[in-house]
């Protein structure tokens, strides 16, 4: 049985290694970039089988981001290698120490083009988590009704639907993604958010009031990552926050991927709210100490390194 099922894009990155402008003969570093492919490393990390269904290029940066991802240990056999256009690309630039500026390359390559005959519907029935995001419907009308597909199948067949709302304010207006985010919200079993994202489907207010609101939608877990703030759960049988666990921060790309992925790694062990929200928030600290997206997900047997961090089984 595979614990994890999530899918979505994932693109090559050339990131930058120092800052200031882009010019000739800078120094880039390649790598691959996804929400989805980062929770499922995460959680393939932390012990838990993860795959990862989406499409990329037949091309070499769509060989080196299924590379990565097989030697992460995460299923890509659902995976499609598109022989029709190239892998999606990323361009991060330092511009300065405190700012980076990202430029995408995404319209129409190949990880827009996921299809709902792309999902598996045996993988996800046996699946116990089925994770998706809100950049995947964002992509276009094939990936919203992969998304909306995978739902469906996940949910006739009692597995858990996790959604992190995930808003890209260049994929889509506010309006747009209201509608849709309210009804994944109302379909999902545990929902993540920033709150200016939840504020997309319910009210401002306070992040706990947020959540409550979210919870009355028909979610059982609603979350509210609150970055520098950490973090406030609210469930039907109570509520809790928790603080970040304080790290030297070196890059802040990927802590919310790396908490969502600690998160359900929680579920997926067992471990009741408040270790949950530990473990979130220890995989989010190790994420903002490494450079990358993903690189620094912990291993289970790190996870005692940071100190008061004594989430290991």
């Amino acid at each position: 049985m595979t614990a994890l099922v999530t899918l979505g894009e994932a693109m090559a990155v050339l990131a930058a290694d120092r800052p200031g402008p882009l010019a000739s003969g800078a120094s880039l570093r390649l790598g691959f970039a996804g929400a989805e492919a980062t929770v499922a490393i995460g959680v393939s990390r932390l012990g838990h089988p993860a795959s990862w269904t989406g499409r990329v290029g037949a091309d070499s940066a769509g060989t080196m981001i299924l590379d990565a991802l097989r030697g992460e240990a995460v299923d890509v056999t659902r995976a499609r290698v598109d022989d029709t256009a190239p892998t999606g690309l990323m361009l991060r630039e330092r511009r300065t120490p405190d700012h980076t500026r990202v430029t995408y390359y995404r319209r129409g390559l190949a990880g827009a083009r996921l299809i709902p005959e792309d999902i598996d519907p045996e993988l996800v029935a046996r699946a116990r988590v089925l994770h998706v995001t809100g950049i995947t419907p964002a992509l276009g009308d094939g990936p919203r009704a992969a998304v909306r597909r995978a739902v469906d199948l996940a949910r006739a067949a009692g597995v858990t639907v996790s959604l992190d709302l995930n808003y890209r304010a260049r994929l889509w207006t506010r309006q747009e993604a209201a509608a849709e985010l309210t009804d994944l919200v109302t379909r999902a079993d545990v929902v993540f958010a920033g709150p200016e994202e939840a504020s997309l489907v319910v009210p401002e207010a306070d992040p706990a009031t947020m959540a409550r609101t979210l919870l009355d939608l028909g979610p059982r877990e609603a979350v509210l990552k609150l970055g520098a703030r950490g973090a406030v759960a609210v469930t039907h049988d109570g509520e809790a926050a928790q603080d970040i666990v304080p790290v030297t921060a070196v890059d802040p790309i990927g802590a919310g991927d790396a908490f969502v992925a600690g998160y359900l790694a929680g579920i997926l062990d067992g471990t009741p709210l408040l270790g949950r929200l530990l473990l979130a928030a220890t995989c989010g600290a190790f994420a903002v100490a490494s450079s990358g997206d993903w690189e620094g997900l912990p291993r289970r047997a790190e996870l005692d390194l940071l100190h008061g961090a004594d989430v290991t089984r």
